[in-house]
C-alpha cells in the first residue's frame, strides 16, 4: 500500500480519534489531525499516538477559510476524511445556529479549500486525491415502528443479516432524505453540498452514512456512556418516552476500519451505508447495560431500579436501521464485534479508565484546557 497523508477533521472527537488511532497503529500512513477542540474534542483520547512521528495535530476551525487553505498548502494531503461536526441532537434543538455554522458552513469552507488544493495538483496525485465526508443515518429520517418486536429487538429473517421481517424497509443508499432534527437537517445539507461539489466541479468525493456508534472514549452526553456513568454514581437513568425507539448500534473501532476502507478503496461519487446489524430498543440497551454492570460491579439493589422514564424528545424518530450490504458486497467490510461483545468491551473500558471520564466530567481534560469552549 502506498503511504498517504490523511487530513482528518474532528480527529480529537469520538469517531475521529478512533480513525486516527487505527491509521497510526495499523498502517504506515501519515495523519494530520485538525480539530477546533470544542467541549467534545479531547486530545487525551490520542495519548497513545501523540508521540508518533507520522502524527501531527493542528488546532483550527474548519469555518476559517484562510486556516484551511494554509493547512492544505502546508501538509499536502492525499485523502481528506471530514468528521468535524456538531452531533448531539438535544443540543441542536436547544441551539441550532451552531450546528448550521459548523456542519453546513464549515463543510462548504472545507470543500472550497479542498477544491482549490486539488486543482493545483497534477498527474497521479490529482487522480488519487479523495475527499471523504462522514455523515449519519439520521439524514434519512424515521422508519417508524416495526411490526415484529421481541423483547425490544427487531426480528430478522435469518442470522445472515438479511432484511427485517417487517413491512418497513432498511435505509439504503437510495433512501430519500427526510431529516427530523436541526442536527440531522444540518448533516443532510452538508451531504448535498458534497454531492454538488462532485457533480459541478468534479471533486473526487465519497460519502458514508453510519448508524449509532458506541465504544471507548465516548463523550458522556451520549446514551451508552451516560447510562454507565450515571449507574455507577447511583443516579437516575433517564430514558425518553417508553424507551422503544430503535437504533442500529455500531462499535466505533469497526466503524473506523470501514471508513478507512471507503477512503482508500471506495468508488468516487459513491455513498456507502455503514451499520452494525444490531437493532436494539433504547430500553433494551439500558437494561443490558444494567445487567452487565450488575455482573461486573455487583450491588445489593439492581441497577435496573435506577431506570427513569422522562418526557420524550421533540420530533424523536422511532427507528433507524441500516442496510450495509453495499459496503459488504463491494468493499468486503463486515463488523467484527457483535452488540454483546462490543458492549462488554465498552463497559470494561469505562470501568478501567475512571481517570479519563472523571476529567471529562469535571472539565479538566486536555481538549477543554486548550480549546475554545462552546
Amino acid at each position: 500500500m502506498n503511504t498517504k497523508t490523511f487530513l482528518i477533521t474532528g480527529g480529537a472527537g469520538f469517531i475521529g480519534s478512533a480513525v486516527v488511532r487505527e491509521l497510526i497503529q495499523n498502517s504506515a500512513h501519515r495523519v494530520v489531525n485538525v480539530d477546533k477542540l470544542t467541549y467534545a474534542g479531547n486530545l487525551e483520547s490520542l495519548a497513545s499516538v501523540e508521540g508518533n512521528e507520522r502524527y501531527t495535530f493542528v488546532q483550527a476551525d474548519i469555518c476559517d477559510a484562510h486556516a484551511m487553505q494554509q493547512l492544505f498548502e502546508q501538509h499536502q494531503p492525499d485523502v481528506v476524511m471530514h468528521l468535524a461536526a456538531e452531533s448531539h441532537v438535544d443540543r441542536s434543538i436547544d441551539g441550532p445556529a451552531e450546528f448550521i455554522q459548523t456542519n453546513v458552513v464549515g463543510t462548504a469552507v472545507l470543500l472550497e479549500a479542498a477544491r482549490g488544493y486539488w486543482n493545483s495538483l497534477e498527474g497521479e496525485r490529482r487522480d488519487a486525491f479523495r475527499f471523504h465526508h462522514i455523515s449519519t443515518d439520521e439524514v434519512y429520517g424515521d422508519l417508524g415502528a416495526p411490526e415484529a418486536l421481541v423483547n425490544g429487538e427487531s426480528k430478522r429473517a435469518s442470522s445472515d443479516h438479511s432484511p427485517l421481517t417487517t413491512h418497513h424497509s432498511l435505509f439504503t443508499e437510495e433512501t430519500p432524505y427526510a431529516p427530523s432534527s436541526p442536527y440531522s437537517a444540518s448533516k443532510a445539507s452538508s451531504d448535498h453540498l458534497v454531492r454538488a461539489w462532485q457533480r459541478t466541479y468534479g471533486l473526487p468525493t465519497l460519502i458514508t452514512n453510519c448508524s449509532n456508534n458506541y465504544g471507548p472514549y465516548h463523550f458522556p452526553e451520549k446514551l451508552i456512556p451516560l447510562m454507565i456513568l450515571n449507574a455507577l454514581a447511583g443516579k437516575p437513568l433517564p430514558v425518553y418516552g417508553n424507551g422503544q425507539q430503535i437504533r442500529d448500534w455500531l462499535y466505533v473501532e469497526d466503524h473506523a476500519r470501514a471508513l478507512i476502507k471507503v477512503a482508500t478503496e471506495g468508488e468516487i461519487g459513491a455513498t456507502y451505508n455503514i451499520g452494525g446489524h444490531n437493532e436494539k430498543a433504547n430500553l433494551t440497551v439500558v437494561e443490558t447495560l444494567c445487567d452487565l454492570l450488575q455482573e461486573l460491579v455487583p450491588q445489593e439493589h439492581s441497577y435496573r431500579e435506577l431506570i427513569t422514564f422522562v418526557t420524550d424528545r421533540p420530533g424523536h424518530d422511532v427507528r433507524y436501521a441500516i442496510d450495509a450490504s453495499k459496503i459488504e458486497r463491494e468493499l468486503g467490510w463486515t463488523p467484527e464485534e457483535t452488540f454483546e461483545t462490543g458492549l462488554r468491551k465498552t463497559v470494561q473500558w469505562y470501568l478501567t479508565n475512571e481517570t479519563w471520564w472523571k476529567r471529562v466530567q469535571d472539565g479538566s481534560y486536555q481538549g477543554q484546557r486548550l480549546g475554545s469552549i462552546s
